[in-house]
């Protein structure tokens, strides 16, 4: 264990409340054990870590970020995601394969989701160099975490996102029955829909869409007046 997360680790083991563990796994489907350390708690003690122990070394951010996630109890997994924010400009190309390891582990929506728009947009709008490598293979994996976390790469994007690459990645998922992703084209499509709804409306009219995804995608246009039957 790194000497890093030692001190972390007193920290949360002193301000752990199992009575609120319970109900914090069962959100999560029982998927993950918890310490019952809520996020504005958990928060402040980790900027109170920060302020007594600073960063990691940049050479010692894959490895930390490793450790923290293979701890039993899911806010370590938070820390390991507020580690790579924080230290966002240090994650390079050569952090793919981590980013990768996180996407496919202890995989859900409450870590994938913030790795895909955080992490692994901001590496790809840093080095746009290594961001087709990726996609081009990730488009074709298997697991499905890994295909949502191409569909959402761009949701902080805006104007900047690449048109063509997100319309031709949703094509490829169509008639999937997995929710995830069905729900990340929709919610793909909502953002971009607030920097270009004509082409968020076109796009929608010509693709066959399941419902959910169509619904998202309509959702915040519909909310705005800008939609009123479709």
């Amino acid at each position: 264990m790194s000497d890093y997360i030692l001190p972390l680790q007193a920290l949360f083991t002193e301000n752990a409340d199992p009575e609120q563990a319970k109900p914090m796994a069962k959100y999560m489907r029982d998927q993950f054990e918890y310490l019952g350390i809520k996020t504005p708690q958990r928060n402040a003690l980790f900027k109170q870590f920060l302020a007594e122990n600073g960063l990691p070394p940049a050479d010692e951010l894959q490895p930390v970020v490793r450790q923290l996630w293979q701890q039993p109890a899911r806010e370590y997994q938070y820390v390991a995601l507020g580690l790579l924010e924080k230290m966002k400009k240090q994650v390079t190309p050569e952090h793919i394969p981590l980013l990768e390891y996180l996407v496919v582990t202890k995989s859900w929506w409450d870590t994938v989701d913030g790795l895909a728009a955080n992490a692994v947009g901001g590496l790809f709008t840093r080095h746009p160099q290594a961001r087709d490598a990726s996609i081009e293979r990730w488009r074709h994996e298997e697991n499905f975490w890994i295909r949502r976390t191409t569909l959402l790469f761009q949701l902080r994007y805006k104007h900047n996102t690449d048109e063509d690459l997100l319309f031709s990645l949703i094509n490829e998922n169509l008639g999937s029955d997995e929710f995830f992703i069905n729900k990340a084209i929709g919610w793909a499509l909502r953002e971009y829909s607030k920097s270009n709804p004509t082409a968020v409306i076109e796009f929608v009219d010509r693709t066959p869409l399941v419902p959910l995804s169509r619904r998202e995608a309509l959702k915040w246009m519909k909310n705005k007046g800008l939609l009123v039957d479709s």
